[in-house]
């Protein structure tokens, strides 16, 4: 069956349009009731949000759908997709649900889903939930007196932050720092800066104020200038910017320089390694990691491997090939021995650990390879673009890797979760990158019928 919903991470669109519609989350709910519902025990389904306007619309279309299977429904508010994944089968619940769009603005919205086990569904799965809403929904359904309920839980935001406070030594304590965390006026709003305060650290706050529009906008990791600005005004000793939906982290040292995922994922590797926790003798990320982290790891005795973009793909290869670390470079990371998902705040922690367990400055704890020179160009498309099908675009292609050949990577693909075709190239000229994507999105903007 053709995937029509489901894209990399869950199903996502403009909200109340179609897919992300109330009967849309109708129809999803009580088709991923009916999938999970085995043998006959008391079926629940927990479900979190994040801060738009549209979490308003699509929480109660799935709480109906659900509650229509006799599946009950636990409601814990806006919390990041972390602590949806931990409390999901710390609440023996058979299904955890996210709805968030991520990083994306208030106008979007997705649904995201957890199987029992904390982790995302597989492909098989996806496909199957969305073959139960293709072929009608009237079976399955709960008799009156079987019908699900709904209650909220009051301490969920209690639990994901002791959960979080693990990761950290307990014999280690934040005082003496101060660190800036911007919210992203997102899911992580409130406990992102109570954790920091309740490890010691002094805490600016930044984009804490959600109204259901504000969300992403000119903030959080998509747009790290705030937090990099606050964090040389008020000399604080690290930046933090999580996306609205706290999977995802974006950090600056205190001068305001930044750290991504990879240099994250670097100094984890190593630090985890000299300490005898890293596990897999390596890291996993995805192909869009930079060069310069592999060579990097590579002169420490350790191994990269990568797959596909997408979490789902890292955390599926850590998972068959037993390694704890791994991410991607947008600041998606994931620490198994914690979570089973990326979990912004997390990452932050580990981050901090090491400062303070170096006693050295973030600019000298955290950037521990120079990247190589990296472009990245969004092509957004009027018209759908099959790039293996058009000649002028392979063509392209095939001249630009000819051009970075030995010297470089380059990486053309298509966005699961927009309209986009994604060109990067990666190599030791930083000029012949520019020219090498700048002709290649040119021709994906030519072949779309002048695509912005």
């Amino acid at each position: 069956m053709a995937r029509r919903l489901f894209g990399t991470d869950g199903v996502r669109g403009t909200a109340n349009q179609y897919p992300m519609t109330a009967e849309t989350a109708l129809k999803l709910g009580m088709a991923a009731g009916r999938y999970f519902t085995r043998g006959d025990h008391r079926h629940s389904v927990v479900i979190g949000k994040d801060t738009r306007l549209s979490g308003y619309m699509l929480e109660p279309a799935l709480t109906a759908g659900f509650t229509a299977i006799g599946m009950d429904v636990v409601l814990v508010g806006p919390l990041p997709t972390p602590a949806m994944a931990m409390l999901t089968p710390s609440l023996r619940a058979d299904l955890g649900v996210v709805i968030s769009a991520s990083h994306n603005p208030y106008d979007d919205n997705g649904i995201k889903l957890f199987g029992p086990d904390g982790y995302k569904l597989s492909d098989a799965a996806e496909d199957a939930i969305e073959g139960l809403m293709a072929n009608g929904l009237d079976k399955g359904l709960a008799a009156p007196a079987d019908l699900g309920r709904a209650r909220r839980l009051e301490d969920a935001v209690g639990r994901y932050m002791e959960h979080v406070k693990r990761s950290f030594p307990r014999n280690r304590t934040l005082e003496g720092l101060k660190v800036v965390v911007d919210c992203a006026h997102g899911a992580a709003y409130k406990v992102a800066p109570r954790v920091l305060w309740e490890l010691g650290a002094e805490v600016v706050e930044l984009a804490d104020a959600p109204d259901g529009f504000n969300i992403n906008d000119q903030c959080g990791s998509q747009h790290p200038e705030a937090m990099q600005r606050a964090v040389v005004a008020h000399g604080a000793d690290l930046g933090i910017a999580l996306d609205g939906d706290a999977d995802r982290v974006i950090l600056c040292d205190e001068h305001g320089a930044m750290l991504d995922g990879d240099q994250i994922l670097g100094l984890v590797a190593e630090e985890w390694h000299r300490a005898g926790l890293l596990r897999g003798g390596g890291v996993v990320v995805t192909v869009m990691s930079n060069l310069g982290l592999e060579r990097y790891l590579a002169e420490q005795g350790l191994g990269l491997v990568r797959t596909p973009v997408g979490d789902r793909h890292v955390v599926e290869c850590m998972r068959r090939d037993g390694y704890n670390v791994g991410g991607e470079q947008s600041g998606h990371l994931i620490f198994s021995d914690f979570a089973t998902t990326g979990d912004g705040l997390m990452a932050a922690l580990q981050v901090l650990r090491a400062i303070v367990e170096n006693d050295q400055p973030a600019s000298a704890t955290c950037r521990r390879f120079e990247p190589l020179p990296q472009v990245l160009r969004n092509v957004r498309l009027t018209t759908p673009v099959v790039l293996d099908d058009n000649k002028a675009v392979q063509a392209a292609i095939a001249d630009g890797e000819e051009r970075l050949r030995g010297s470089g990577r380059l990486l053309v693909r298509p966005s699961g979760t927009e309209p986009k075709v994604r060109v990067m190239a990666e190599g030791e000229d930083p000029a012949l990158v520019d020219r090498v994507v700048q002709d290649i999105a040119g021709v994906i903007e030519q072949a779309a019928g002048g695509a912005a």
